[in-house]
């Protein structure tokens, strides 16, 4: 890879609720996509600084993750733009043949409003110590049409290895779900679950892929023999289905970490809202009291009758002189939280 100097960007420093309302104004068709690759970088940040400067040329938004294990990006691009970014893309040597996963549904807004590139020790937050077991013995790759195959299969065993608030609005049929808010709790945890089911076969999916693959190579150290995992993830398996006119057997929505917060893979609604357990809601909001900030579905009423927060006392604190919600940030999860938004018990349901 050759690391040309490359000129000075000015960064944006304007207001997030600014970016937003230019990029709305803008109006220009963009094309959301995501990739991942577990690729040895031997230089991290001058990899990182020729993707900036590349993107921000070609007027990409984002969050993209780089390490010295790979590379894991969610972002979007001006449509007119996409191929001259997946001509820059393959031309690099650490990403040749890196496929994109596509959006499945765009919204009315964009996914992203600013391009991020961080430089971090891992590309995705697993806890686990590389070092101690191969990372490069993976599961095979499971097609729609073979994830269908095990679904329908009474002997094999579909796991989810998404957390709880991703599965609760979306999930395939029959599928074991822990109950965790995070990947690296999952894999802690995962053996144990799933141990009564060693000598089964077993079929993991996620959102794009990339979870999967290290979570097939970590159960297989873990004595899992029959390990395969959902190639690209939910994304793909929906351009599969629909350009192979398969069955859908993927249940509500996707949920995507970004401004869309979801894509719908079913017209099916399996999840209910928070606040009242009444009416079934798959949209998510973050409360507006940033000191809880809690990710919660709400349906209409709701979010109308608590004015977009997640409980009547966020409203009464957001209200509050900032000196005073300083210091019952502190105290907000163990006194405050309302118990329906407290962490996810480990367990699978």
């Amino acid at each position: 890879m050759n690391v040309t100097a490359t000129p000075m960007i000015k960064v944006d420093m304007r207001p997030r609720a600014e970016k937003k309302a230019a990029i709305a104004k803008e109006q220009r068709p963009r094309t959301t996509l995501s990739f991942y690759r577990y690729v040895r970088l031997v230089d991290p940040m001058a990899f990182r600084t020729l993707l900036y400067t590349k993107l921000h040329e070609l007027e990409c938004l984002g969050r993209i993750y780089v390490a010295s294990e790979g590379i894991n990006a969610q972002m979007n691009v001006p449509t007119d733009n996409f191929d001259a970014l997946d001509a820059f893309l393959q031309s690099l040597p650490e990403l040749v043949g890196t496929p994109y996963k596509i959006a499945v549904e765009e919204k009315d807004f964009s996914s992203f409003y600013k391009l991020t590139i961080k430089v971090r020790k891992k590309i995705v937050a697993d806890g686990l110590d590389d070092t101690t077991f191969d990372v490069t013995n993976t599961g095979a790759y499971l097609t729609a049409a073979e994830m269908n195959a095990y679904i329908d299969d009474p002997e094999a065993v579909v796991v989810d290895m998404r957390n709880a608030y991703e599965s609760e609005v979306g999930r395939f049929d029959g599928a074991i779900l822990p109950q965790v808010d995070t990947f690296r709790e999952e894999l802690a945890v995962a053996p144990e679950l799933l141990k009564v089911h060693k000598n089964k076969k077993i079929a993991l999916y996620c959102t794009g892929g990339i979870r999967c693959e290290k979570a097939s190579a970590w159960l297989k150290h873990n004595g899992f023999s029959d390990v395969r995992h959902l190639k690209g993830g939910i994304i793909d398996y929906a351009h599969q289905v629909k350009e192979q006119g398969l069955p859908n057997k993927f249940h509500g929505t996707n949920f995507v970490f970004d401004e869309r917060l979801a894509e719908r893979i079913s017209d099916e609604i399996i999840s209910h809202c928070h606040l009242c357990r009444v009416h079934k809601s798959d949209t998510h909001y973050h409360c507006k009291n940033q000191i809880c900030h809690v990710l919660f579905l709400g349906c209409a009423d709701c979010t109308a009758k608590y004015h977009g927060y997640c409980s009547r006392k966020c409203e009464v604190m957001d209200k509050l002189p900032t000196r005073t919600k300083k210091v019952l940030a502190r105290y907000y999860n163990r006194f405050f939280r309302p118990a329906q938004f407290k962490k996810a018990p480990l367990r699978a349901v």
